[in-house]
């Protein structure tokens, strides 16, 4: 290579690393000013809880913000869901009560929020929920399946070496002995009873009065408020000026929502890439398992049909 192609390489690619460079810093500057100031922005946090409820860390992380941030003066639950595991939907429910114990906590019910999505919504100070919302569905339920006859007809065998004689409990290969149903009902009972607690707890009903419609079926808002499941009906602008008012806060209230991306940086890079290559690899284990073997029943506050 003559000594002219060299200076010429040594340009480009000279050019090429100042403008990835100029990129980088650029994007730090972008990303860093975006997340900054945003908490100073207003005074009513607002936490969504979307979906099946499959688990609680984004939604208690930022329950646990507003509690810690002293600009945050009430917080309004924005719950549009048919519930889902009970653990998640206990641990936001949780959090909810933690935080009300500071700060005026209103929730605020979309389309449905039914089953674990009432379930956390208990916790709050008050409940608004629209004339058409679903919820209630005040119950528990687990399901799985038994596909004995398919296996025996196509000639499939599941070999089983089990320490005790529950241990494969709900194995869809087996037929459900009473032995099993009775394990299952113990259990359903009592996280029944821990659903029928809370409510009692929260709405400061007599548990007579829960019980009668605590059988799985699912209310209006406006039956819902008949039952004193809810506090009154509105949409989400009607639960922001309640929980305004309870904060005392004066003047239209602002609207603070948690930041869903933290600023960029060389550890958020390295950390994405490896959560995605152990992501990766656990979806692949996890194919791999389903074809062999089938999900474990688990137990559930879920609006019934979903």
């Amino acid at each position: 290579m003559d000594k002219r192609a060299a200076i010429v390489l040594g340009v480009i690619f000279g050019g090429l690393f100042l403008a990835l460079f100029g990129f980088l810093i650029l994007a730090f500057s972008v990303a860093g000013g975006a997340g900054a100031g945003k908490l100073g922005a207003g005074n009513v946090g607002v936490v969504e809880v979307k979906g099946p409820i499959t688990d609680a860390e984004d939604e208690v992380k930022a329950l646990h913000d507003f509690l810690e941030e002293d600009r945050i003066k009430a917080v309004v639950v924005r719950v549009n869901s048919p519930g889902g595991a009970v653990g998640p939907s206990q641990e936001i429910h949780a959090e909810i009560r933690r935080l009300a114990e500071e700060k005026p906590v209103v929730v605020s019910m979309g389309d449905v929020a039914a089953s674990g999505g009432y379930y956390l919504a208990v916790a709050a100070d008050k409940i608004v929920a629209n004339p058409g919302t679903l919820t209630g569905s005040i119950g528990v339920i687990t399901q799985f399946p038994n596909v004995t006859a398919i296996a025996e007809k196509i000639g499939f065998q599941m070999n089983t070496v089990k320490s005790g004689a529950a241990k494969d409990i709900g194995n869809p290969f087996r037929p459900f002995t009473e032995a099993d149903r009775k394990v299952f009902e113990g259990l359903v009972d009592d996280v029944y009873r821990q659903f029928v607690g809370a409510v009692v707890e929260g709405r400061k009903l007599p548990e007579e009065q829960v019980k009668a419609i605590a059988d799985g079926r699912v209310l209006t808002g406006e039956q819902a408020l008949q039952a004193g499941l809810i506090d009154q009906l509105g949409n989400f602008n009607d639960a922001v000026d309640l929980a305004a008012e309870l904060a005392g806060i004066e003047g239209k209230p602002k609207l603070v929502y948690p930041e869903k991306e933290e600023p960029l940086s060389l550890h958020r890079l390295l950390r994405a890439s490896v959560r995605e290559g152990v992501r990766a690899v656990a979806d692949e284990l996890r194919l791999q398992l389903r074809s062999e073997t089938s999900a474990a029943p688990r137990v559930e506050f879920r609006l019934p049909g979903t």
